[in-house]
């Protein structure tokens, strides 16, 4: 029994450790960009849903998910059902820390936002100063 608990706890660590590593890896973390973006437009930040979803930014006409470029694929399906949810368009602000490597990632994001008719913004670090 003390085996599995140890194993239990040394895997709960290294989980703890790769996100901690992947959210270093990052020049601001992702509630500085939203922040940053939200508020310059007048919008609302961390809308909580009934079931108690959070939706990244809410403006007048959009529910928008805020993501970094390699989670494209997660942030079309979590701004389509925000906007589902809120009756809103839906919204994806991709945070691009390196143009030259994430682009892939927007042309990919791109070519699906055009079937689902959600609209896509691009965000650096060079936009928060």
């Amino acid at each position: 029994m003390w085996i599995r608990n140890g194993l239990v706890i040394n895997c709960f660590f290294v989980v703890v450790s790769c996100f901690q590593a992947s959210e270093a890896a990052h020049i601001y973390p992702e509630r500085t960009y939203q922040d940053y973006w939200c508020t310059t437009r007048g919008g609302k930040t961390e809308v909580r849903l009934p079931d108690k979803a959070r939706v990244d930014c809410v403006l007048n006409d959009y529910a928008i998910e805020f993501d970094f470029a390699n989670k494209w694929s997660e942030s079309i399906g979590q701004s389509l059902y925000y906007g589902h949810c809120l009756n809103k368009k839906s919204g994806i602000v991709l945070i691009m820390e390196n143009y030259d490597k994430d682009l892939k990632y927007l042309k990919r994001l791109t070519k699906v936002a055009n079937l689902h008719n959600i609209t896509v913004w691009v965000l650096t670090p060079q936009d928060l100063n």
